[in-house]
């Protein structure tokens, strides 16, 4: 290849990409777009929670549970409950797999089956399993109860949330009336 050649192929290369720079300018010239002064769109989100801080520091969020426990229903949660069933037994006399056995569940001591090795952030935890610390607890079982060994990502739906809990709350001796 002779140099003519080389030449001819740089200067085809360079007049590409001149011609790529040419027109980019003269787009912005003819097709001039003025840019919002703020960007983005407004979406309005309904309010259902609010957070406050507790005296701890940590914030948590206030819940309406008696309008949360009405979304959900038993059968809802029963189907909704099988994702928690690899690791959890329902049932009455149930034995403790990977997780505690979840019978009588509701209004039980958090960390309270005597026979399961709880990690040391459940067993201090000192509260009940109340219908606002499971909503709480199955939104993000990590960032509810920091130390917590329970890996699961949590429900992210209000609905499947009242549906388990519903459904855990039936699955009682005696189930506590819902708020």
């Amino acid at each position: 290849m002779d140099s003519f050649e080389l030449n001819k192929i740089v200067a085809a290369v360079l007049m590409v990409a001149l011609l790529i720079i040419g027109i980019g300018k003269l787009t912005d010239v003819i097709f001039h777009v003025e840019k919002p002064e703020r960007p983005g769109y407004v979406v309005e989100i309904k309010e259902v929670a609010e957070t406050a801080v507790t005296t701890t520091g940590v914030a948590e969020e206030k819940v309406d549970i008696g309008a949360l426990m009405a979304m959900g229903d038993v059968i809802s949660g029963e189907k909704v409950f099988k994702k928690c069933a690899a690791c959890h037994s329902i049932i009455k006399g149930g034995k403790n797999n990977i997780g505690p056995a979840l019978y009588n569940v509701v209004g039980r001591k958090i960390g309270g089956v005597s026979d399961y090795k709880y990690s040391k952030a459940l067993a201090a935890y000192g509260k009940e399993w109340n219908f606002e610390e499971l909503n709480g607890f199955l939104i993000k079982p990590a960032k509810w109860i920091k130390g917590t060994k329970m890996a699961y990502a949590g429900l992210r739906k209000e609905k499947d949330r009242a549906s388990v809990i519903k459904y855990l709350n039936q699955n009682s001796d005696n189930p506590l009336p819902l708020p």
